[in-house]
């Protein structure tokens, strides 16, 4: 527990951090980089290169400044990130580490503002925060061993490569030891461990199961843009081995029991929302579904043909948004982009759910449209590909 006292010094920083939060995030990577290469192994270079990484950290250690003194308050962040954490391999023997250099980046960054006193107080709330972390991190290490399941990474053979659109192809993955998967939930997502040719590191991504949990067989589905997913669409084939971590993640189709549900997939968020969409068809769900994707075109619409195939054998809606395309494609497909009156007048149902993945702006748009229309928070199911969507906070106030 933490006194009065730095709770007082942690809190009274918090305006600080607002402002100069990212500033000491960047040299924290910096410094930590320089000192430990090997974290590289871990970490996404492409979202330090970009900014979105620190810009995740300062906001994280902004929210904890905060509310130093209710940290339950930050649970759920507290359990997303723990949960990229464990599909990344973080251990509890990092942090003493980031703590070490996070106080030197304050330091470094702050200059005499961070007095002595403020660094011990910070020493003493970064602890406690650790241990947060920690001993949530413990807990989903040992629900990913448990059954079929593993410990870090395990090698998985690319038995099947299907092209989605243009740039989108599925990776059909079995164990090379020829053992069932371990159990999970639909929506999750895995880490894979790129050992890309002539790369110094490893490179560690995410990608969504898009399959329903079946245990034959994973599919992921990578659209080929940056690094590690243009090595997955031109240098892996069948018959390769890719490392998998056990599948995280807490964006996961909820127990319904019959209600409305509303699925609406941005360019390739879609993924985790194919795997929400098999498992219930499979269940044979009594409810209404609405399946909604959003493409730049018809070429770029991953799983056209198989959707179709699901909605015809299957009693759901389907609506498609091809935000670059002018020419008609015929009924339910609209160009342009997903608007708020259309959300409200062809979307909104009494007692539904909603389940929105894609990237930051169709977040926005489709997550504030839901919010000013009164649907409850507890029925918006949401997952931003990134780091973390941290809505501007003008807008989160605007729509809750």
């Amino acid at each position: 527990m933490l006194n009065e006292s730095v709770i007082k010094i942690v809190k009274s920083t918090a305006p600080i951090l607002a402002e100069r939060g990212e500033e000491i995030t960047k040299c924290f990577y910096k410094r930590l980089f320089e000192d430990y290469p090997q974290l590289l192994n871990v970490f996404n270079h492409t979202n330090q290169k970009t900014g979105e990484q620190p810009r995740s950290l300062a906001t994280a250690v902004y929210a904890a400044a905060v509310n130093i003194d209710k940290l339950e308050n930050i649970t759920a962040a507290v359990v997303q990130i723990a949960h990229k954490h464990r599909s990344v391999g973080v251990q509890k023997e990092h942090y003493p580490i980031v703590g070490e250099y996070l106080l030197k980046a304050i330091k470094e960054v702050l200059g005499d503002v961070a007095t002595d006193e403020v660094l011990q107080a910070w020493e003493q709330a970064y602890g406690v925060i650790a241990k947060a972390f920690i001993d949530v991190e413990n807990t989903m290490y040992e629900e990913a061993e448990k059954g079929e399941g593993w410990k870090g990474f395990a090698p998985f053979k690319v038995v099947r490569k299907e092209k989605e659109s243009e740039l989108v192809t599925s990776f059909y993955l079995k164990k090379e030891d020829g053992k069932a998967l371990p159990a999970f939930s639909p929506g999750q997502y895995i880490s894979i461990e790129a050992h890309i040719p002539n790369e110094e590191y490893t490179h560690v991504r995410q990608y969504s199961v898009s399959s329903t949990p079946n245990k034959q067989y994973l599919r992921i589905s990578v659209k080929k843009e940056g690094k590690v997913s243009c090595y997955l669409h031109e240098d892996v084939q069948v018959g390769d081995l890719l490392q998998i971590s056990v599948p995280a993640g807490e964006f996961v189709l909820q127990e319904h029991h019959g209600e409305p549900l509303v699925f609406l997939g941005g360019g390739v968020g879609v993924t985790p929302l194919m795997s929400m969409l098999e498992t219930l068809v499979d269940q044979k769900y009594s409810g209404n579904m609405t399946f909604v994707q959003s493409s730049c075109n018809r070429n770029l619409h991953p799983f056209y043909d198989y959707v179709q195939e699901l909605m015809d054998k299957h009693s759901f809606k389907s609506y498609n948004f091809y935000s670059k395309q002018t020419e008609a494609c015929g009924e339910n497909y609209f160009n342009g982009r997903i608007g708020e009156e259309w959300i409200n007048d062809n979307l909104i149902q009494p007692n539904a759910h909603y389940y929105v993945c894609g990237p930051k702006g169709f977040m926005e748009q489709v997550v504030g449209a839901l919010y000013k229309k009164g649907v409850p928070a507890d029925c918006i199911h949401y997952e931003f590909f990134g780091p973390k969507l941290m809505l501007d906070v003008e807008q989160e106030q605007a729509v809750l």
